[in-house]
């Protein structure tokens, strides 16, 4: 199941949706993300699929790559899905069962809550699986550069971000060793009723948060020894510019949104 999450991995391949500038993917999240909770209907529906299998398809990351981050919020698709199915109120009643009752507006809100939430997680994983957090906080730094104008920590913010993201895989390897470590000893997480399975949890989740927070501790500690102080006055290695193909991206992310609105709008 760890091995199974790929938020914050970087898969590195040659591909157009790799060389694309950071703020260009970091748009095109935030534009994904719109339409998803925008669009209405099956025209909508096929024009975010056709969006989607595009943008898969640019990237050079396996299929079967982007769909093994779903196995590990399986329980939560399953809860939306069925809070949708069971508590939609509407006039054709498929089912009732006790205090159940599945309508067909039920079944048409949980169908299209679930689409949305898979989609969700496998379009937003291609921003961080096509670029390095480096690139990733580089650009999120200078998209929200004209906030520093109102005092905001823009750099600071932009850099937990990017040790947030280089957390992620170290932990998940982490507790995979304590759970291991744990197991050969005796423990049990898998068999048992939630409660005993809750209590179980505890030898994982005490090493796992003293290990944390000793990596945060050695992580400060280093940065304090070597001097390092951020915000205004730093200079980038490799400072981002736009590229046409950047332009293009942009043209193509405001054609996409346009089409979903007016898609809602006269469908």
């Amino acid at each position: 199941m760890l091995r199974d999450i790929t938020i914050g991995q970087y898969y590195p391949a040659n591909s157009i949706i790799h060389k694309l500038d950071p703020r260009v993917k970091l748009a095109g999240a935030l534009v994904y993300i719109i339409s998803l909770f925008t669009f209405r209907g099956w025209a909508g529906f096929l024009l975010v699929t056709v969006f989607l299998t595009a943008a898969i398809r640019l990237s050079a990351v396996p299929f079967s790559y982007m769909v093994k981050g779903l196995r590990a919020i399986v329980i939560l698709l399953v809860i939306t899905a069925a809070f949708n199915l069971f508590l939609t109120p509407g006039k054709e009643v498929l089912l009732h069962v006790w205090i159940f009752t599945v309508t067909m507006e039920g079944v048409k809100n949980a169908a299209f809550m679930l689409v949305r939430l898979i989609y969700l997680i496998v379009g937003t994983s291609i921003m961080t699986l096509t670029t390095t957090p480096n690139h990733l906080t580089d650009g999120l730094e200078k998209a929200l550069s004209p906030l520093s104008a109102v005092h905001v920590p823009v750099h600071a913010v932009a850099m937990m971000m990017s040790i947030a993201l280089r957390f992620i895989p170290i932990l998940i390897e982490e507790t995979d060793i304590i759970m291991k470590a744990q197991m050969a000893r005796g423990a049990d997480f898998e068999n048992g009723n939630l409660i005993k399975r809750a209590k179980n949890m505890v030898p994982l989740l005490v090493p796992l948060f003293v290990s944390a927070f000793r990596r945060a501790d050695d992580l400060a500690m280093a940065m304090e020894a070597r001097c390092y102080v951020g915000g205004k006055g730093r200079t980038k290695m490799k400072p981002l510019r736009y590229a046409a193909r950047d332009r293009l991206a942009y043209l193509i992310l405001l054609s996409y949104l346009t089409g979903i609105i007016l898609l809602r709008i006269f469908v």
